[in-house]
């Protein structure tokens, strides 16, 4: 597990995981690790031996929707890859675990407690020489039976609103541009949203703020510190957003699972919802 004190074991070290490789791989769902990216062509390259791979756009998304995937394909998805409710699974991912942080979320939304993010991600792994294969995994498949959802890590839209009206601390965690107005999306990423800007009120603290230049997140110190100088401390809840949703991710796991502030929640509707909203308010500017 990885230290620092943090209020839960929510993270694991790559050398814990090297350790348990070959239980990884095993046909026994006790231990599952899977790699979550926006596509699978990195994972179909080279991944952590025994590691699932999870497309974040196809297959941990409604594709009609728009939406996190309902409660029956949720289950599929686990089920069909041997993962079962009592497994123990252990997420990773590229951009310092964006999209696997994002299926963190998921996971705990829809009640399974025994996972965990792979501290550094996929970049993490790769650049300090762990094991790597390009055989994809194939384990018999399991019947999963989720609980929840647990609505009390997620916003939407009307909480937005009372959040706006009662001063609730908002975390918009994209870049200063996009934060702005200058841009309504990072460079090379589509654009789906008709404004630019961020919910009023909100404060611009980076997702990337919470993790060092090696991918690892900070320490407890050192998170709390980055949100109490923008007046977040626990004390109250806490929004989350991002574009879609996944960078949001990122902040929701450091401020509810490394912090233990309970009451952070993510939106991940995010700006692709409230930017094409008729009438809804928005600030530009810093």
């Amino acid at each position: 597990m990885a230290t620092n004190d943090y209020a839960t074991d929510a993270l694991v070290t790559a050398d814990w995981v090297e350790e348990r490789l070959s239980e990884f791989q095993s046909d026994d769902p006790g231990l599952r690790l899977v790699e979550v990216d926006v596509d699978t062509e990195s994972y179909d390259d080279e991944h952590a031996p025994g590691a699932i791979g999870f497309n974040w756009e196809t297959q941990l998304q409604d594709q009609t929707r728009r939406d996190i995937l309902d409660e029956e394909e949720f289950e599929e998805l686990l089920g069909s890859h041997g993962i079962g409710e009592d497994s123990t699974v252990v997420l990773y991912g590229d951009n310092a675990n964006w999209f696997a942080a994002y299926a963190y979320w998921q996971f705990t939304y829809y009640g399974h407690d025994d996972v965990y993010l792979l501290d550094g991600g996929r970049e993490y792994w790769l650049e300090n020489d762990y094991p790597t294969t390009d055989e994809v995994p194939s384990f018999p498949e399991v019947d999963y039976e989720a609980g929840g959802p647990r609505e009390t890590i997620r916003a939407y839209r009307d909480d937005v609103e009372k959040a706006i009206e009662r001063d609730v601390p908002l975390v918009d965690v994209r870049s200063p541009e996009e934060f702005s107005g200058e841009i309504l999306a990072p460079p090379g990423l589509q654009e789906t949203a008709q404004r630019g800007g961020h919910v009023p009120g909100a404060k611009n603290i980076s997702w990337s703020a919470v993790t060092n230049e090696d991918g690892t997140f900070k320490s407890r110190d050192e998170l709390e510190e980055l949100y109490a100088e923008e007046g977040i401390t626990g004390e109250e809840t806490t929004v989350a957003y991002c574009r879609i949703g996944e960078r949001s991710s990122v902040a929701w796991f450091a401020l509810h699972e490394l912090l233990g502030y309970e009451d952070a929640v993510n939106y991940d509707g995010s700006w692709t919802e409230w930017g094409n909203l008729v009438n809804a308010p928005v600030e530009t500017g810093e």
